[in-house]
Order: structure tokens, then C-alpha cells, then sequence
């Protein structure tokens, strides 16, 4: 069975602020313990944290071994201050803070660094984003400063402009990913990084009357056709829900995640996201 490459485990798929408040005081153990345990019962036997600023997926990485998974986590997750991420993670204005919280996701033992460089999908107007991209040269000190610490890079982007910044960067994998145009998929399978396109995350959300299905089918079959134009090329592709997210339930969403991916990539489906898991397994 493949693992999830994207998960939160703060996060429940009903509403991020009960389910944060649920856990902001402490770590929810028998929680973290009821989900790995549904997690090992399905066969998945590895996950990948997108991290949390009070602990949860640090815990649940502590606990994961008893359930014969292997769990990497970021801890928290690093933001522009004042831009998208901010709610679940930490944030820096300087290039010196963000060193400060690489250097405590080290001493905390983290596996990796996730950063933002982008807003999410306004999924009630297609093509727009949330947020604005970080620069170019921004996301070249942040990943640089990662990378000489001895951390690969996790990154949540969409749009091109925001992808292809971090992809010139040297980032090591893409979560998300909408909206990216032909030249940025062509430097996405030149660059080596893998990509986590979470699919779910949009098809989930159709028929549930909180977004139109008139953007939310378009935005799927761009995100599809994206994934098997890049497949073609030879980028690097793999699973992740997003689990958490609105609507994306731990578990569960992994054969549909699955299902999603099989219509783009037809019989390499397997294949292909074995390769591409493997590479997050040997960098995270």
C-alpha cells in the first residue's frame, strides 16, 4: 500500500479551529493513537507530516513506530508574517528568525522544513489565489539556509509563478501545485523535485454546496491533465491528501487521492508514485 505523503495530523476534515482548539493545551494522545492505528489497519505504513504549531505531529511521529509507520514531520510549518500559514505554523520577518526556527525544528527533531510561498485556491473564483507568490530570491535564502542545515525542503505552492520560484530554488517538493502552466511543468520534471498534487483536496468539495461545482470540476480536470502532461515529461510524482483539510478524512482519503491520480496516469499509475514516493522517503 502506497503511504500519504501530506497529512495534518491536527486536523480533522470538519473545521480547522475546533480541531486546533481541540488540541492547543496539549496533544490529543488517543486520538493521534485511534488514527495511526486506522492508518496501519489500511497497510499504510508511511506519512508525512505539513505540521502544526502546538506539537501534534511531533507526538504523533513519537508514537508512530509502535504501529509500524514511518512518520516525518516538519513540526511547524514557516511563513512570511502576515501571509498565508500563518494560523497553523510560525512566522518570521527575517531572514535571521527563520534561521531561529530552522534551528528549532533541528533541536526539537524535526525531519524537515516546510515553508509557504503561496496563498491556497480561491475555490469560489477559478484561477485566482489567495495570496501572493515569495519571490524568487526569498525562497532562494529560505531554502538555501534549510539545505545548509542539512533539511530538504517541503513547499506549499500554487501558481506558476510561485512553483518555478521555488523550483529554481532548489526545493525538493511541491504540495499543490494548481494553475501551472506548460514551461513551469517542464522545469518541474527538469528539477528532480517531486510533486504532491492533491487532488482530493478539490474533488472532495464538489456537490457540498460551499463551493461552485462549475470551478470546482474545471480546477480538477486542469489539476489531472497537469499531473499526466508532467508524468509525460518524467517529473517526479507522488500521494498526499492533504489529510485534515476540509472535507479530506485521515485514511479514507488515500485510495480516493488514489483513484484521482489512476484516471490521470493510467496503468503507470503504481509506477509511477512508487518512484515518487520513494524519493520523499530517501530526502524527508
Amino acid at each position: 500500500m502506497l503511504g500519504d505523503c501530506h497529512i495534518h495530523m491536527i486536523l480533522d476534515g470538519v473545521y480547522y479551529r475546533a480541531a486546533i482548539d481541540h488540541q492547543k493545551e496539549r496533544p490529543d494522545e488517543a486520538l493521534i493513537r485511534n488514527r495511526l492505528a486506522d492508518y496501519a489497519a489500511r497497510g499504510i505504513t508511511f506519512l508525512r507530516d505539513g505540521g502544526d504549531a502546538w506539537g501534534v505531529g511531533l507526538r504523533a511521529s513519537q508514537l508512530a513506530g509502535e504501529y509500524g509507520i514511518t512518520y516525518r514531520t516538519p513540526v511547524f510549518n514557516i511563513c512570511r508574517r502576515g501571509h498565508y500559514g500563518c494560523f497553523l505554523g510560525r512566522s518570521f520577518e527575517t531572514l535571521q528568525e527563520y534561521r531561529a526556527l530552522v534551528d528549532e525544528v533541528a533541536e526539537r527533531g524535526g525531519h524537515f522544513i516546510k515553508i509557504m510561498v503561496s496563498g491556497l485556491m480561491d475555490f469560489s473564483q477559478f484561477g485566482v489565489l489567495t495570496d501572493t507568490a515569495c519571490s524568487y530570491e526569498l525562497c532562494r535564502d529560505l531554502i538555501s539556509a534549510a539545505h545548509d542545515r542539512g533539511f530538504a525542503v517541503m513547499a506549499h505552492a500554487n501558481g506558476s509563478e510561485a512553483v518555478s520560484n521555488a523550483l529554481r530554488a532548489g526545493v525538493d517538493s511541491v504540495e499543490h501545485g494548481a494553475y501551472l502552466d506548460r514551461e513551469t511543468l517542464c522545469q518541474l520534471a527538469e528539477s528532480g523535485a517531486v510533486w504532491v498534487p492533491t487532488l482530493v483536496t478539490i474533488a472532495n468539495l464538489r456537490g457540498l454546496g460551499r463551493f461552485p461545482d462549475a470551478v470546482l470540476e474545471p480546477l480538477k480536470a486542469l489539476q489531472q491533465q497537469n499531473v499526466a502532461e508532467a508524468a509525460a515529461m518524467g517529473a517526479k510524482i507522488a500521494l498526499g491528501t492533504d489529510a485534515g483539510a476540509y472535507a479530506v478524512y485521515h485514511g479514507t482519503a488515500v485510495q480516493q487521492e488514489y483513484d484521482l491520480l489512476r484516471e490521470a496516469l493510467g496503468e503507470r499509475t503504481d509506477e509511477i508514485l512508487r518512484a515518487g514516493e520513494g524519493e520523499i522517503r530517501a530526502r524527508f
